[in-house]
């Protein structure tokens, strides 16, 4: 808290420099406690609701972009009115770890939540509408309109900010609230760990005590009948409580394979949503809202080349957002003018080729497995092999990732360049790929790297 408290004493002085004297004494000059740490969400307390509108309305975002120059993990700033600082510490009621029949655990305290996951920035669209209009209604009733709440699409189309919206809102109207993010595979391997020790209560206690649980592709608990078992046990607990449990998938419910019929059959229960690939003036409204997102500078990008971008890509919203970040990179780094031709040269080993033969793709393949292999000091062999140590698997995701990024292959046919690996083996690695390029810095250094390097000998 301390830490916070001194980073908003700079981001105040840096304030007094950039405002008017008598707006910055006005609004934020009487800003000095923070309530409170939580939920990667820092709460100002602010002296009345007038303030707290002013603020959000005109400077909630320049605040919370001063900001991420301070921390390294993602923060933002919320507001809470000091009448509404003194009925939460009136009413809060302070966890005993003593007392509680389990250890606590950090997963107990962290949401796992990006908090930029927002409605505020979902892009609403024909694709997306159904899906968008349930979970508000769910965030803003949760347990009682549609549980569990049920998504399902392709990757990359907005699943994962939906449902962390849904949390983040539910957050938003009681900091109190208890929600837990998971990815399925992340429950089967806490599952794993806790049962290798036989601590079954403390892994049951980890997600009991929540309000809203939210499970990021439940399709990779798929074989895994022991963690299955403990999802069903876990799944009727909380329906049972009226907890609110969202879950999303690649495919509808009735299509998972080998998970236990009596469990997708609970997924029915609720309400199911899917999510489509959006049209071409939803993905215009993409690439605008995102480029808000990137620079202050709304008219920074000609309306032709957004079109342009949008036109191309139209597989996903992840790709989507990806190439415009390239564009801005490229255009950025070498001091270019933001057109069609120079968006062209900037996508050009990204756009799908044109060349439909095998040959000619298997050929870009093989070359861009050796780059990978040359760039991580691995030979292509071990780099396709069925070997799992770090030296070789971070590599093998990386190689999984720009494959399906570049070359937009079915995964089951990547599979067959890494010793006929399973096409869910191909779509875990890239999905954590594409997490990872969204929290690690180093990550996204060795693909922008490796995708240039590619184009280059393309």
């Amino acid at each position: 808290m301390n830490e916070q408290a001194q980073i908003w004493q700079e981001i105040k002085h840096d304030l007094a420099n950039q405002l008017e004297t008598n707006t910055f004494e006005e609004i934020f000059e009487s800003i000095d406690s923070i309530f409170q740490v939580k939920n990667n969400y820092i709460y100002l307390i602010v002296e009345n609701e007038f303030i707290k509108r002013r603020i959000e309305m005109l400077y909630l975002k320049r605040i919370n972009r001063m900001l991420e120059h301070h921390v390294d993990e993602k923060h933002e700033y919320r507001l809470i009115t000091k009448e509404q600082a003194e009925k939460e510490l009136s009413q809060a009621v302070e966890y005993d770890p003593v007392k509680a029949d389990h250890e606590p655990n950090e997963l107990f305290y962290k949401t796992n939540l990006n908090p930029s996951y927002t409605f505020n920035n979902f892009v609403v669209g024909n694709s997306n509408r159904l899906s968008y209009t349930s979970a508000i209604k769910v965030a803003d009733q949760p347990g009682v309109v549609a549980n569990p709440l049920y998504i399902f699409g392709d990757v990359g189309l907005g699943k994962t900010h939906l449902m962390q919206c849904v949390g983040n809102y539910i957050l938003e109207g009681d900091i109190n609230k208890r929600v837990l993010y998971v990815k399925a595979d992340q429950f089967v391997e806490d599952y794993v760990r806790y049962a290798s020790k036989k601590k079954y209560n403390e892994f049951t206690n980890l997600y009991r005590t929540v309000d809203v649980l939210l499970v990021d592709d439940i399709q990779f608990l798929a074989k895994k009948e022991k963690s299955q078992e403990e999802f069903f046990k876990l799944f009727e607990q909380l329906h049972n409580q009226q907890k609110q449990i969202v879950i999303t998938s690649d495919r509808k419910a009735s299509d998972l394979k080998d998970i236990m019929s009596r469990l997708t059959s609970r997924f029915a229960w609720g309400v199911t949503v899917d999510i489509n690939r959006p049209d071409l003036d939803h993905r215009i409204k993409i690439l605008e809202k995102k480029l808000m997102a990137e620079t202050s500078d709304k008219d920074l990008i000609p309306q032709k080349v957004i079109e342009y971008i949008a036109s191309v890509f139209d597989n996903n919203v992840r790709e989507l957002e990806g190439a415009l970040k390239r564009v801005l990179f490229y255009c950025t780094a070498f001091n270019y003018d933001f057109n069609i031709k120079n968006a062209e040269i900037a996508l050009e080993n990204l756009i799908k080729p044109k060349h439909n033969n095998k040959d000619f793709v298997k050929d870009r393949v093989q070359n861009l497995l050796s780059l990978v292999g040359e760039y991580y000091n691995i030979s292509t062999n071990d780099l396709i092999s069925k070997k799992r140590t770090r030296n070789f698997l971070y590599p093998r995701q990386i190689a999984m990732y720009l494959i399906k990024h570049i070359y937009d292959l079915p995964y089951k046919r990547i599979g067959k360049y890494f010793s006929n690996r399973d096409h869910s083996t191909v779509m875990h690695s890239v999905e954590k790929i594409c997490n990872q390029l969204q929290i690690n810095k180093n990550v996204k250094i060795d693909v922008e790297k490796l995708t240039i390097k590619c184009g280059e000998n393309s």
